[in-house]
């Protein structure tokens, strides 16, 4: 199989992952922060690792600011539904997945939509800017879409954000781990992670990591802290992780992390985006093909490449391609702000995201198959 849906989870797993994930397994037993007995003490402490490599990794304040979640989309229902209250109004990319537009839909219908440009970051801020109103409670954009690979200006809207006083929100599962985020230098309030993409971790742990506070909690339950009381107080990391965590995922986070950092996430991205660039090149010679960005430059998109091949739909092409053992996704890609951007809400769209570890024979292998579709 030619596994290129890595934008929906990583396909291959290093063996950095592999091994904590093991190692946890074996050696740590124990409930982290529900003892004070050594195994327990052992498994909070791998625990709190991780935590200061996340923290570190993304220029943030402190392991004490990392907290995790049961997924990505539960980080940002934490930040969505315990920052804004009823009614206030927020700004968001026209780019949006459904794990940030569905929440807010269920907290307000006062939210504004700023345009992303596809070549002009600065009219993307602008167009953030001009959004930005006295009662605005939350400005939320997505680090690179998950659609068009796009990448958004995160330095220039956080600092106007801040400029503002506006708290900023960022859900960086199509970012974090492959585009360069530094929380301090972008200004960036909240970071909303899925570490099984761009950290090759198993799936069913999401990050959250908070510079500022988040007003109330969204589930409340044990949490290791404070146990005589029957309030559970919004304060980070264990005002967010009721219940136990997942250890063996939490450290193969962790071992993500590691083969990131030894990898060198430019190295990473740049291999990424040169398979991107060299299937937009090849398919750019057939005629049928349809494109909905400009070629994607490195730098200015994830490596996300998104087509159509005319008369067909996305998911007869995936079909077509999976009989061929070629993974790839097809359909709405839960993303109906930016399918509507793209007048794509008919057909969906063919999407092709593949991982350090793909190679040119296989996107030769993938165009080659469209050709003859």
């Amino acid at each position: 199989m030619i596994y290129l849906d890595n934008a929906a989870t990583s396909g291959v797993k290093p063996k950095e992952v592999k091994n904590r994930v093991i190692y946890s397994l074996d050696n740590l037993c124990a409930n982290p922060g529900r003892g004070g007995h050594k195994a327990s003490l052992a498994a909070a402490e791998a625990v709190y690792e991780v935590r200061d490599k996340l923290s570190s990794f993304f220029g943030a304040g402190g392991a004490e600011k990392v907290a995790f979640t049961a997924n990505c989309t539960h980080a940002l229902n934490f930040v969505i539904k315990g920052v804004l209250k009823a009614g206030d109004h927020a700004v968001v990319s026209d780019l949006e997945h459904n794990a940030v537009m569905r929440p807010l839909k269920a907290v307000t219908d006062n939210v504004s939509v700023a345009e992303v440009s596809f070549f002009d970051d600065d009219k993307t801020a602008e167009s953030f800017k001009s959004l930005i109103k006295d009662d605005t409670g939350l400005v939320i954009c997505t680090a690179a879409s998950n659609v068009t690979g796009k990448i958004l200006p995160l330095k220039k809207i956080g600092r106007i954000c801040k400029e503002k006083g506006v708290p900023f929100l960022v859900d960086a599962a199509q970012g974090g781990g492959v585009i360069p985020i530094d929380m301090k230098e972008m200004n960036i309030d909240y970071l909303c992670l899925a570490p099984h993409k761009g950290f090759y971790a198993p799936m069913s742990t999401g990050v959250l990591i908070a510079e500022k506070s988040i007003g109330k909690t969204l589930i409340e339950g044990g949490n290791g802290t404070d146990s005589l009381s029957l309030i559970q107080s919004a304060v980070m990391p264990g005002g967010f992780e009721s219940g136990t965590v997942g250890l063996p995922t939490i450290c193969g986070i962790g071992g993500g992390v590691d083969f990131v950092n030894r990898r060198g996430r430019k190295n990473i991205y740049d291999h990424e985006t040169s398979l991107i660039s060299r299937l937009y090149d090849r398919l750019s010679s057939l005629e049928k093909v349809i494109f909905y960005t400009p070629r994607p430059e490195n730098g200015s998109f994830a490596p996300v490449l998104s087509f159509n091949v005319s008369g067909k739909n996305s998911e007869e092409v995936a079909a077509t391609l999976d009989r061929r053992n070629i993974a790839v996704r097809a359909g709405f890609h839960c993303a109906k702000s930016a399918h509507e951007k793209l007048k794509t809400t008919d057909v969906g769209a063919v999407r092709v995201s593949p991982s350090i570890f793909n190679g040119i024979n296989e996107i030769d292998y993938l165009y080659e198959i469209i050709k003859k579709i």
